[in-house]
């Protein structure tokens, strides 16, 4: 059984069996950890999973967990369903693409920690956070009505022309 597949096992257990809040806060402890010590001293996380979640005092599972989170802010992500214990990995984080998928997951626990000060001044936790706002606007398209003339420059009805 793949790493990968042990940690969805395990998340799906502690939730049928305590509650999707009860995991949030299990799991949530061990997030603050891991990011107090990554944000402490950003650099690219490299080695075996088993040599690095031994580094972040955290399980092999616990630690494919945070990989996961984390996957959509790295410079290459990494297909977690090959992933063994032993297996060397390099994580290259975006830490714009960090904070700014934090927001996104409401994750205040996380990107409230004092260690973003030394990362961001407060001024580009503002831009990013307005990125993050400006990402979420839902612009709506102008709908050609049947009886306008169409788009395409030809002079007749819309309803005759590309909208057949």
């Amino acid at each position: 059984m793949s790493i990968y597949k042990q940690w969805t096992d395990t998340v799906v257990d502690i939730v049928r069996t305590q509650g999707e809040q009860e995991f949030w806060n299990q799991y949530g402890k061990i997030e603050i950890q891991f990011y107090k010590k990554f944000l402490s001293e950003p650099k690219v996380i490299e080695g075996k999973i088993r040599d690095l979640a031994v580094e972040f005092g955290i399980t092999n599972v616990y630690f494919v967990g945070i990989m996961d989170g984390i996957n959509d802010s790295l410079e290459n992500s990494i297909d977690l369903e090959e992933i063994t214990i032993d297996s060397e990995v390099k994580l290259e984080v975006n830490l714009e693409k960090l904070y700014f998928n934090m927001l996104d997951a409401k994750a205040d626990y996380l990107y409230g920690l004092p260690e973003w000060d030394e990362i961001f001044t407060e001024e580009k936790r503002k831009e990013i956070a307005k990125e993050y706002k400006k990402s979420k606007i839902v612009v709506k398209e102008a709908k050609v009505g049947r009886n306008e003339p169409c788009t395409c420059g030809s002079g007749k009805k819309y309803k005759k022309c590309c909208g057949k």
